[in-house]
């Protein structure tokens, strides 16, 4: 059934009511502040947040400081500290999701937020520069829902960076894709976006989740809050990690999140090699760790990884936990203490963490809506702007990908008056399939039936399914529809029964009869159809793609408000796309592999075909980085081979070591001063020889002279998109950096980077680099 806007807005103001004391943000300080405090350190701007945490935390009581370390966390009054919520969500937007954020209620100013795409939809643009625009918008609205007391915090537990290694996990759609350069740069722009410029002055808190290794909810009675990731440190290096990396050190991200399963045996939140020794030592993180929701608790209730509650939660916060997700830490840490599990110094160096977060956001310093220069203007009219609902709309249209255009049947002529359509399908009408998950109350919405309405005024709408699931079928009325229109639109695909957080698919096929329906109606149809799919993860539509009375098929993902004006300017011609795939489109057959096998690298011993274009051997109905435009572009690398004589100088003092019949270089070896040295720039000429103007994704792989050694067939080391107008060339640069982009993992993680040939792609141009002294 289709959702309307008035039972979105019930089902949403259902979900939680604005803080006590609506309108008046949360903060700490300022004169109104005890008369003891005001004075206090911790009260003092012009000290540094470290400083002002660990004079704050050693204020307080044990008592005081164990209710801190929950989600919920308890204000302390004497000191004039409110409670606060660390749990809000903002994936593609501010979301109803956790306890922080409020948009219904007799209090509420605002009562919606500008919704873009899922994540996976706007990552099929290839443009971090979209991507950053996006999460500034986000995080500008975050502030402004705090300083009208509607969010009674500004720690955003997002974006999700995890890696989309399965196609049937529920909640790749949340995730930039399945390579690991394509979430590492969508992880810096949301991060910056979000954070804003300042590192002192935070606009809102982002948080990385979920490391590490996490991509697995239900499968075959295997749950996420049991699972044992077994992991190589190859795959590790390589693929799981680097997103999370570029978080914490490119980023600058504020939060890391651990995830619930255990990694090569331990869990995520106990595990001090990746909390501690990685995340906070090698990658310098500034800020704070939080588990996935009651993951310290599933630790000794549902893993047994320890015996009794209080070892599980001294195990966690010895390894770097800061707080939990949930009330399990709170309720055993004062325990655990007694029993000599825990000490009060592990507490007090979570809490300092947690506290300089308050600080960086400003809410140690009085009134932020006249102590914060920078955010603290930000109202009801700096949310679902005229040029936020805009940015939704490019986002939108920019994520849309052309995977069949036959004839070139699309863009369709402009319609006359006379003409008529049909529009089928059980998500061509229902806001809810706009919005994926994780979502808040749109700013507006515009269905694909609205959007196409837009264009043609004679429309037959026909749901032909109940839902997705569509056990039930209309399949005579929608052929009915069919016959007696001049285009047939079929909205078909998924929902959030099928995939979603704690719902992993069985299938890649298309649920119940909907694949019946279609080829029933494309069959009736005076001219081939027109199939849209809104779908987070990818599915197996080799009948569609092999049926010549199917003449195009888009994926439009879960496309945010403005979902169907988007897909209805791409269908009409008002916009070429240029979207590419962000995931490998398996067949059905795809689904014999275990969704528990972690590893990335195939193996031919026992027929293990591998993941993702950079290990996988088997059949692809879609590779990844796949789009087609309504322009043909050509492309090639001009220049930029890098400077040899640069290379001498830089690998002079470095060992070079024996490998078989490779040698190679250790990147520490190079250190960060010779890497910086290495860097040069690519030229790529791209020609626009088609018929409409339109922007273009270049992208760039590498490809080793072997794959030995888990070598990738070839991996993505940076992406462009740029704007050519018809007949006109454009340079395009990159940067190459060869500690970055030349090296690879052995199989003990170390990075290297081998001597002689590496080859620079773009489609099917190559240039050869030679990395040697």
């Amino acid at each position: 059934m289709a959702v309307s806007i008035p039972l979105l807005l019930l089902m949403l103001s259902s979900a939680g009511g604005v803080a006590t004391g609506a309108n008046t943000p949360p903060f700490s300080c300022g004169p109104t502040a005890p008369a003891a405090t005001q004075k206090a350190a911790f009260c003092n701007a012009a000290l540094g947040p470290e400083q002002r945490a660990a004079d704050l935390v050693g204020r307080m009581t044990t008592a005081e400081k164990v209710a801190q370390l929950g989600d919920q966390a308890g204000g302390v009054p004497r000191l004039g500290v409110p409670p606060y919520k660390w749990w809000s969500e903002a994936l593609h937007g501010l979301a109803i999701s956790g306890k922080g954020l409020h948009f219904g209620g007799g209090g509420a100013v605002v009562r919606s937020a500008t919704s873009f795409p899922q994540v996976l939809h706007t990552a099929a643009a290839f443009d971090d520069t979209l991507w950053f625009r996006i999460a500034q918008v986000i995080g500008k609205e975050a502030r402004a829902f705090y300083n009208l007391g509607q969010a009674e915090g500004l720690t955003m537990w997002s974006p999700n960076v995890n890696i989309y290694r399965d196609p049937r996990w529920g909640r790749g759609q949340e995730t930039p894709g399945e390579d690991p350069t394509t979430a590492s740069k969508y992880a810096v722009a949301f991060v910056k976006g979000l954070q804003g410029n300042s590192s002192t002055n935070l606009q809102a808190s982002a948080c990385c989740k979920h490391i590490t290794a996490y991509d697995i909810e239900e499968w075959k009675g295997v749950s996420r809050y049991n699972f044992n990731a077994k992991v190589t440190a190859q795959d590790l290096a390589d693929t799981y990690n680097p997103p999370f990396k570029s978080c914490v050190v490119e980023g600058k991200a504020s939060c890391i999140m651990c995830a619930y399963t255990l990694i090569n045996g331990v869990p995520a939140c106990a595990n001090s090699d990746l909390l501690t020794k990685t995340v906070r030592g090698e990658w310098k993180l500034d800020g704070y760790t939080a588990s996935d929701c009651d993951a310290v608790a599933i630790m000794h209730m549902s893993e047994h990884y320890t015996r009794t509650a209080e070892e599980a939660v001294a195990a966690a916060l010895k390894a770097g936990l800061d707080i939990n997700c949930g009330t399990y830490v709170q309720q055993h840490a004062t325990s655990a203490i007694q029993k000599g599990k825990l000490t009060e110094k592990d507490i007090d160096k979570a809490l300092k963490s947690l506290f300089a977060i308050r600080i960086r956001l400003g809410h140690f310093d009085g009134d932020p809506r006249t102590s914060n220069r920078l955010y603290g203007r930000l109202g009801a009219a700096d949310v679902c702007t005229p040029a936020s609902k805009a940015l939704a709309l490019e986002a939108a249209k920019r994520g849309v990908v052309l995977l069949k255009n036959d004839n070139r049947l699309l863009p369709l002529t402009r319609p006359t008056t006379t003409t008529s359509a049909a529009v089928i399908g059980h998500n061509a009408h229902d806001i809810l399939a706009l919005l994926g998950n994780y979502y808040g109350l749109p700013c507006e919405t515009t269905t694909p039936l609205q959007g196409i309405q837009g264009y043609i005024k004679n429309v037959k709408f026909v749901p032909g399914c109940n839902s997705a699931a569509c056990d039930v079928a209309a399949t005579d009325q929608a052929v009915a529809a069919a016959r007696s229109a001049d285009y047939v639109f079929l909205v078909m695909g998924l929902s959030q029964k099928q995939e979603a957080e704690g719902l992993d698919r069985t299938s890649l096929l298309l649920p119940g009869k909907q694949q019946s329906l279609i080829t029933a109606v494309a069959a009736a149809s005076k001219r081939p159809v027109i199939l849209v799919l809104l779908t987070g993860g990818p599915v197996d539509v080799t009948f569609a793609q092999m049926s010549n009375k199917i003449g195009a098929i888009l994926w439009a993902g879960y496309p945010g408000q403005a979902g169907g004006k988007a897909i209805a300017q791409v269908i009409f011609g008002d916009h070429n796309p240029g979207g590419r795939l962000p995931v490998t489109w398996y067949p059905e057959e795809f689904t014999k592999i275990a969704m528990t096998d972690m590893r990335m690298r195939a193996d031919p011993a026992t027929g293990y075909p591998g993941r993702s274009y950079r290990f996988y051997k088997g059949k692809t109905l879609y590779k990844f980085g796949y789009g087609l435009s309504y322009s043909k572009f050509s492309r090639r690398i001009v220049s930029g081979a890098g400077d040899r004589s640069s290379y001498g100088k830089v690998l002079a003092g470095v060992r070079a070591t024996a490998e078989g019949d490779v040698m190679y270089y250790h990147v520490d070896e190079i250190r960060e001063e010779g890497c910086e040295k290495l860097k040069f720039l690519v030229n790529v000429e791209v020609e626009n020889h088609g018929r409409m103007d339109g922007k273009h994704s270049v992208l760039m792989f590498l490809r080793w002279p072997t794959t030995n050694g888990g070598r990738p067939e070839r991996q993505l080391i940076g992406f462009r998109s740029q704007h050519v107008k018809v007949g006109e060339k454009v340079n395009v640069k990159m940067e190459i950096s060869p500690c970055e982009h030349l090296s690879r993992a052995r199989e003990d993680g170390k990075k290297v980077i081998d001597r002689g040939s590496h080859f620079l792609m773009v489609e099917e141009d190559e240039m050869e680099i030679r990395f040697e002294a």
